[in-house]
């Protein structure tokens, strides 16, 4: 929704319900400096029709009466548009302000404070309360990456964003047009993923590889929203999360801790080096080209030659 006209609304709202009497389609013409400028009478009652409507839609009970002057006038009464009282069970408000308290990134850090005042409000108990200093729970999703604000809002907006973006397997950035739909963490890093426009097919994106800003794009998604989008489910399995078979890889010693923490089995080599035994599955070979030279594939075959192919397409970058 366009700034002016979410202003608008939020203005004829609060003329609506502030008001004691029904006011006439003159007075909040008068009242609301949009209407005052929007030029003929017709515009006018063309551009209130069309926000009564909205408002109405979102929710709010507008009542249409005759005034004391014989006049159609409109109020929005109080006790019409009062939300009943929230209850919350103790298992339910610890949760609540859990969820409240893991963010760190600044602009959800704000709404999740202001959401959380309103469940002490509502009676949540004291002892349950995680921003207490006896909380026992510290949950945190940290977000460092420059490129989440405008990702976040673009996904709640569906509006389509350009960046530039470095594979893991290219030495230079490249621009993707992307039509985004969710955000996820998964093993401490962001994901996006949204429908890239340029390849025609559903894509998934590390939000630390995404380099420069984040640029908004006018106009409306050109593929449908699925219903649920897998984004961890996509990542695990570049991973090689859902692996079927094994890979045997020689990794310097004191590096690759993520390798090891997946590896089935360790055996010291010596001279600096270890032999893990790794599951195999899709995309492993563009997770081992990150770890560089401190990684060796010695089988299977196919698997070292897709790492070197990708070493070289990097190389020639």
């Amino acid at each position: 929704m366009a700034i002016a006209k979410a202003e608008r609304l939020m203005n004829l709202a609060l003329c609506l319900l502030g008001t004691r009497r029904p006011l006439s389609k003159r007075e909040l013409r008068e009242s609301i400096e949009a209407y005052l400028e929007a030029g003929s009478d017709d515009s006018f009652n063309r551009m209130f029709e069309r926000d009564k409507d909205d408002l109405r839609e979102l929710g709010l009970v507008i009542e249409t009466v005759e005034n004391l002057d014989g006049e159609v006038g409109y109020l929005a009464r109080r006790d019409s548009n009062r939300l009943p009282p929230i209850t919350l069970d103790a298992e339910e408000a610890a949760a609540l302000g859990l969820a409240a308290k893991v963010w760190q990134q600044a602009r959800l850090a704000g709404a999740a404070s202001g959401a959380l005042q309103k469940l002490r409000a509502a009676g949540m108990p004291e002892d349950l309360d995680p921003y207490e200093p006896h909380g026992a729970l510290e949950p945190r999703i940290p977000v460092h990456e420059a490129s989440f604000e405008p990702l976040m809002l673009a996904c709640r907006d569906r509006r389509p964003v350009v960046f530039e973006y470095r594979k893991a397997t290219a030495a230079r950035p490249e621009t993707r047009s992307v039509e985004p739909w969710a955000l996820e963490c998964w093993r401490g890093h962001w994901y996006l993923a949204g429908w890239d426009r340029d390849r025609g097919a559903e894509r998934v994106f590390r939000l630390s590889r995404i380099t420069g800003k984040v640029r908004s794009r006018n106009g409306r998604f050109t593929a449908d929203v699925p219903d649920v989008v897998t984004v961890r489910e996509t990542v695990a399995s570049w991973a090689g999360e859902t692996a079927d078979r094994s890979a045997l890889i020689r990794l310097r010693t004191g590096s690759g801790y993520p390798l090891r923490a997946k590896a089935a089995a360790v055996r010291e080599l010596g001279d600096g080096w270890d032999e893990l035994e790794i599951p195999y599955g899709h995309g492993l070979d563009a997770w081992l080209v990150e770890f560089g030279p401190d990684v060796v594939v010695l089988e299977p075959a196919e698997l070292r030659a897709d790492v070197v192919d990708r070493l070289r397409a990097v190389a020639k970058g």
